[in-house]
């Protein structure tokens, strides 16, 4: 039977590294010290640089929107941090659309502004 440590040891190094570096920064508040040590641990491993961190930190802290404990809000259709929040329809099967929801998304599933509406 596996661990907790191994499972999350497993996860870790089977993610992205943009994954990674969205987990240490955007997602930090939300991190126990042991999984940043080992996350932290395996971007080195990648050869991630501070200075990458540092810069992808600073991205995060200038375009994401944050819960008042400093967590990132994930989007509501994947696992990025998001990077705006407005209303969305709630769908039934992704089609039927019952009611507006206040929805958070990333800069990937942000939705456009048409033409005529700006």
């Amino acid at each position: 039977m596996e661990t907790t440590e191994q499972k999350m040891l497993l996860n870790i190094r089977q993610a992205n590294t943009d994954d990674l570096l969205d987990r240490i920064t955007a997602f930090r508040a939300g991190l126990e010290a042991e999984a940043i040590d080992m996350i932290e641990t395996e971007l080195r491993r990648r050869s991630v640089t501070a200075n990458q961190i540092a810069d992808h930190q600073a991205k995060c802290e200038r375009d994401c929107v944050f819960y008042p404990d400093g967590t990132a809000k994930m989007c509501s259709q994947c696992r990025k941090p998001a990077v705006c929040e407005t209303w969305a329809w709630h769908r039934l099967l992704w089609i039927i659309p019952l009611f507006p929801r206040w929805t958070c998304f990333c800069e990937i599933h942000r939705p456009t502004v048409p033409a005529a509406a700006k």
